[in-house]
């Protein structure tokens, strides 16, 4: 993903507050030319653009001016979840090539659709269509709770993804968990 996109070409930045129909037309009024566009709807309130570095720069500047309250570059290493990642979708693609799926026991939810998908045939497409789409994660945290899903575990460094599924479902239990022991303390030593 770094190879598509050199370091300085690209950035993503929040913009707190907006919804996404105005966050479309304040990309639209950035772009001048370049790439900026919504690359992860994290929660109510709290969406994230990426694009070439001038495009998202500008994309700060308008939403300030249209008083949003928080508009500010966020600190990754290349703009993911948009166009300018083509190239990185190309050589996952030829990644995948060989790679056999086989059939899903249990449907996974996707990045792209926010929908539970269950057809092997499709896992590939999907994987490569997320490195250029936009992150729905808002759609996919309210779809899992409308299947019933009440209770979360985070896999991993920090808690960023907890505390986004508490302000999408409050009513929701979250956990995170970063090494064996956190698994243990979870599911009871188990």
């Amino acid at each position: 993903m770094q190879d598509a996109v050199p370091v300085g070409v690209g950035a993503m930045a929040a913009i707190l507050g907006a919804e996404p129909e105005a966050l479309q037309e304040i990309c639209a009024e950035a772009a001048q030319g370049e790439v900026v566009s919504p690359a992860n709807f994290n929660s109510p309130g709290q969406i994230v653009v990426a694009g070439h570095t001038g495009a998202v720069n500008r994309a700060i500047e308008i939403a300030k001016a249209k008083g949003y309250r928080k508009a500010m570059l966020l600190p990754v290493s290349a703009p993911f979840h948009c166009a300018l990642m083509t190239k990185a979708a190309e050589r996952l693609a030829e990644a995948l090539e060989p790679v056999q799926v086989n059939a899903l026991s249990t449907p996974v939810v996707t990045n792209v659709e926010a929908k539970p998908n269950s057809d092997a045939a499709r896992v590939k497409p999907l994987l490569v269509e997320q490195v250029c789409a936009p992150v729905l994660w808002d759609a996919i945290v309210q779809n899992i709770v409308a299947a019933g899903v009440t209770n979360f575990v985070e896999i991993g460094p920090g808690k960023v993804l907890a505390g986004l599924v508490k302000r999408i479902a409050k009513e929701t239990s979250s956990f995170n968990v970063q090494d064996p022991a956190g698994i243990k303390a979870i599911t009871g030593g188990a």
